[in-house]
């Protein structure tokens, strides 16, 4: 195995030992760029002067991790009128690997670290240059995409090829091999080689088969354009995909703005016309491009957002809480949140009937209210 393959390998471990201590890392999020994009600039942004240094950031080398919760108002609001002891908002982690090497010298091995730092990220944030430094080149954030998805889809081609290798070396062996990984990686091969990014196909994309395998163009993706301070222009990118999310962040300004006590920021904020926070911003988009949605669990004494892919069924969101609960699942008690903002209660809900019990198969929507009901 090599170094790319022991990275991604250790931070799997990593997140199942977090997992089983109970701080459940729900969204991961890489973020990637060329060289001089602003990616440190985007990541002290989105975390703020605590992503550094302190409790909630972690530093590994060259690479930086910081979790930061995630803003959700209805938490606040079920907070509110439950007063619980403790409130538990989802969680988001930001990866930003270790810096790229402009220079071609061990260009490619550095690329290979700086990939597998992130190939276990739910998603990717693509950082673009699309501001001009005093005196140097107009900015090109259309080309500067596809350069880096360019070396991605290459990364991944190389990952399906040492695969395919293998398992036909294993056929001549004598050895068992799996025909279906087999179809799927041929497919891989073929589309990549065409150099088009695996999540331009659906099914290969959430392939349970490949998942794995950790390609990194068949991560969703949301870009965001760097501009300077004074432009709120998204830049021009005729040519980057329809399903590809733009989203324009002027990073220097949000970052200064970001280090500052929250009674400054929010003058900042209204000076230069942005409504929301980045974090806000951010999370929202990248809850959408990685298709995860929310639930909520209360009880006397405490409140908890948990973040779960789309699709997501009552018995494998009872998992994420305790296997325990999967084990002995009876029922799901159901109340989405619009109808408790509603009545402003559970009891006015409840006697309306909009409390109701589901079985193992539900598919849990964004913004249920759940209790699972289970006897072990």
């Amino acid at each position: 195995m090599g170094l790319p393959g022991i990275v991604t390998k250790l931070s799997q471990i990593v997140r199942k030992l977090l997992i089983l201590k109970g701080r459940t890392l729900e969204m991961r999020l890489g973020i990637i760029g060329l060289p001089q994009s602003g990616k440190f600039t985007i990541f002290k942004a989105l975390t703020g002067a605590r992503g550094i240094n302190s409790e909630e950031g972690i530093k590994k080398g060259d690479q930086l991790i910081a979790t930061v919760n995630v803003p959700d108002e209805r938490v606040d609001y079920l907070t509110e009128i439950i007063r619980p002891k403790r409130t538990i908002y989802s969680r988001v982690e930001y990866v930003l690997p270790p810096k790229m090497m402009d220079s071609d010298h061990a260009k490619r091995g550095k690329e290979d670290i700086v990939f597998s730092a992130v190939r276990t990220c739910d998603g990717l944030i693509h950082v673009v240059k699309n501001f001009q430094l005093f005196g140097g080149l107009p900015a090109t954030p259309e080309e500067d995409f596809f350069k880096l998805e360019s070396e991605m889809i290459l990364a991944d081609l190389m990952v399906a090829e040492k695969r395919i290798e293998r398992i036909k070396s294993d056929e001549k062996k004598g050895k068992g091999v799996n025909i279906e990984e087999l179809s799927l990686l041929n497919r891989c091969r073929d589309i990549l080689s065409e150099e088009r990014p695996l999540r331009d196909n659906t099914e290969i994309a959430v392939s349970p088969l490949l998942k794995g395998f950790t390609f990194l163009s068949a991560k969703p993706m949301l870009v965001i354009a760097n501009n300077s301070d004074e432009d709120e222009a998204p830049p021009k990118m005729p040519h980057i995909p329809k399903d590809i999310d733009v989203m324009v962040v002027r990073g220097k300004l949000e970052m200064e703005i970001g280090e500052m006590e929250p009674e400054e920021a929010r003058e900042f904020l209204s000076a230069f016309r942005i409504e929301r926070s980045l974090i806000d911003r951010v999370i929202k988009r990248s809850l959408a491009v990685t298709n995860l949605i929310s639930f909520f669990t209360v009880v006397e004494d405490e409140v908890r957002s948990w973040t779960v892919t789309k699709g997501t069924s009552a018995i494998e969101a009872a998992d994420l809480i305790h296997s325990d609960m999967k084990k002995g699942f009876i029922k799901a008690e159901v109340l989405p949140y619009d109808r408790l903002v509603r009545y402003g209660n559970f009891s006015g809900a409840k006697k309306d009937g909009h409390l109701h019990l589901e079985g193992k198969k539900y598919i849990v929507q964004d913004g249920d209210i759940i209790r699972f009901r289970f006897s072990v």
